[in-house]
């Protein structure tokens, strides 16, 4: 039974990095997402067109709430302020990216593919779930409400 001791041991020091790993998540998420922002704002009517390109229903109307979601979540993710609130809309734009832009072109990345959105996609699904950790504005407004 002492190996089943370690394993428990490692495993209870492993779950305590469980802030760490969320933090992470919601950083390299939020500087991903900070691109494609940045991108859309910059040039908001070129976005209208090309969503109007792919039929999309109210291209411009569209092309600002994607833009202005990405940039939302930019910041909401970076301070871990409303974690989930922010991940369920994220991840709406992620499905509709996959389907509409990417799944054409197979899986890999480097094609285009949607490797990268659905890894964001599973990022934001386990912010959704996990929440935003520790090192967050929301576990600082959780423990000031108890």
């Amino acid at each position: 039974m002492k190996i089943i001791e370690s394993y428990n041991k490692i495993s209870e020091s492993i779950s305590r990095l469980k802030s760490m790993i969320l933090l992470m998540l919601r950083l390299v998420l939020a500087y991903g997402f900070y691109e494609t922002a940045r991108m859309k704002w910059g040039n908001i009517s070129g976005v209208a067109d090309w969503f109007q390109s792919m039929n999309y229903p109210f291209p411009v109307a569209n092309a600002y709430l994607a833009a202005s979601t990405e940039a939302l979540g930019v910041v909401l993710l970076f301070l871990g302020l409303g974690t989930r609130l922010i991940s369920l809309p994220l991840m709406f734009v992620m499905v509709i990216a996959i389907l509409t832009v990417h799944i054409s072109h197979g899986f890999e990345a480097g094609r285009n593919g949607f490797e990268i959105p659905l890894y964001y996609l599973l990022m934001l699904f386990t912010l959704l779930v996990y929440g935003s950790g520790k090192i967050s504005i929301d576990h600082l407004i959780k423990r000031r409400v108890k």
